[in-house]
């Protein structure tokens, strides 16, 4: 059982990269769908960085803090950005590139994070504990557990919503029924990480990505070493 003193740590060294990880994640999708004709998440005001105007209380504070605590994955959710498929110009198609974006922003904060984590270390010389240390492996944790738990083919998740976006069009339509029990698809996929079952694919699935983000900073290291 952690201690209190661990507890708070672990929510300082987390705060800002899962507040940062879930709510670009959120706005990407916001951005792309505006950009491919719907501009529902930006009348409302949610194509914003601010994570006030994406937290939900229990899947972007509680949830990850639990997870972290169980030594899970951090995973968590946002108040999802509203898009309407109807308003893009090809909705079949740009749905599946609207349901990227946000993997594709978690992506790209973890590699940010991953550069953040090599100045810090062959710049400035942190030591591996050094709370800003903490926080950029933090970063590259969270961002590429949501990346790899986001991807998996089940609406109503970002890769649910791919593979219905490239499935025949009636294919498609039977598939994005799953998504009428989105609260039951998550709440299944919790337990299956609690019991192990699904374990295995979250940390091989981050490790292959933090492989990507050590191969594209090694020359940044090469640099700078």
């Amino acid at each position: 059982m952690m201690d209190i003193d661990s507890i708070v740590r672990t929510i300082t060294v987390y705060a800002i990269p899962v507040l940062f990880a879930i709510s670009l994640h959120e706005a990407a999708h916001g951005y792309v769908a505006r950009y491919f004709g719907d501009s529902t998440a930006a009348d409302l005001g949610r194509l914003s960085i601010n994570p006030m105007r994406h937290i939900d209380p229990f899947g972007t504070v509680l949830l990850p803090l639990v997870l972290s605590l169980l030594t899970l994955p951090a995973l968590g959710y946002a108040k999802p950005v509203p898009v309407d498929y109807g308003r893009l110009r090809n909705p079949k198609k740009q749905m599946a590139i609207v349901a990227a974006a946000g993997p594709g922003a978690n992506f790209a904060m973890g590699l940010g994070w991953m550069v953040l984590w090599v100045v810090l270390t062959f710049v400035f010389h942190a030591d591996q504990e050094d709370f800003f240390i903490l926080m950029a492996k933090a970063g590259i944790g969270v961002n590429s557990a949501m990346f790899v738990f986001n991807l998996i083919p089940l609406p109503p998740l970002d890769g649910g919503r791919i593979v219905t976006g490239i499935l025949p069009m009636p294919l498609a339509r039977k598939y994005a029924q799953i998504e009428r029990y989105g609260v039951y698809v998550f709440i299944g996929l919790i337990l299956m990480m609690q019991f192990g079952l699904l374990t295995g694919f979250l940390i091989g699935g981050m490790h292959l990505v933090q492989g990507v983000f050590h191969l594209l900073v090694k020359p940044l290291i090469f640099l700078l070493a």
